[in-house]
């Protein structure tokens, strides 16, 4: 019996609504998927249909799996947890951001020779959903998500891994509550004309442009980070 053409098997629906579902979902702070169950039932698929859906995304680098620890948004950053956790315990939100504004222009400059039209389309939705966040969370979700499709239009999978890598380790090291009003970003919030200008440079194909733009986005939020640390050590 010939074998359908890819684009009518059943599993690629099962794909198709799981890239769908994450793209709209609130995750944990650590990229965590929710349990396979829970994920399964939100889709209306079976686990052995979501599993198969969830090894498709992971062979393309958008997902990694920890035994016993879960399914996380990403490509798999070093080789454990443990590795994560270690380089967090010995940096601090300041290293981060140093780290950050050393690494994530070089990799926009990339971006800006690579990047596609699909990449193009993907950072431009990321912009207009992070407008649209009703949350810091959710806002931070897709402004996370704009920073990694930046990497991955590269086409560079040692730059993604260490961009993911760093990724974590920001995540996993204690920021402390930086954040309570107003509950969602407001419409003169910096980062919005400062993405749109990155987006604009890679998209024209700058790449001193694109690289300028990422790093005095990112030296305003290392500044503002700072700012909100010395107010809330000024109140404690």
């Amino acid at each position: 019996m010939l074998t359908p053409p890819s684009d009518t098997h059943p599993e690629k629906g099962v794909v198709t609504q799981l890239r769908a579902y994450l793209a709209q979902s609130d995750l944990a702070e650590d990229g965590r998927l929710p349990p396979e169950r829970e994920l399964a039932s939100a889709l209306g698929v079976s686990r052995a249909e979501l599993r198969k859906a969830l090894d498709v995304l992971e062979a393309e680098g958008q997902l990694w799996r920890h035994v016993g620890k879960g399914t996380f948004m990403g490509s798999r950053p070093l080789d454990t947890f443990a590795d994560i956790a270690a380089l967090a315990r010995r940096s601090n939100p300041a290293e981060v951001m140093r780290a950050r504004i050393a690494m994530e222009p070089e990799i926009t400059r990339a971006a800006a020779f690579t990047a596609t039209p699909a990449d193009i389309s993907e950072m431009r939705l990321c912009l207009a959903r992070s407008r649209q966040a009703e949350t810091w969370r959710q806002y931070e979700g897709w402004d996370t998500r704009l920073h990694r499709t930046i990497a991955e239009a590269t086409q560079n999978s040692l730059l993604l891994g260490l961009f993911d890598t760093l990724n974590a380790v920001r995540r996993a090291v204690t920021w402390g509550r930086l954040r309570s009003v107003p509950v969602r970003p407001l419409p003169s919030h910096h980062s919005f004309a400062e993405h749109e200008a990155i987006v604009d440079a890679i998209e024209h194909r700058d790449m001193a442009g694109a690289a300028s733009a990422m790093r005095a986005h990112l030296m305003t939020v290392e500044r503002k980070l700072m700012e909100k640390q010395m107010r809330a050590a000024g109140e404690g």
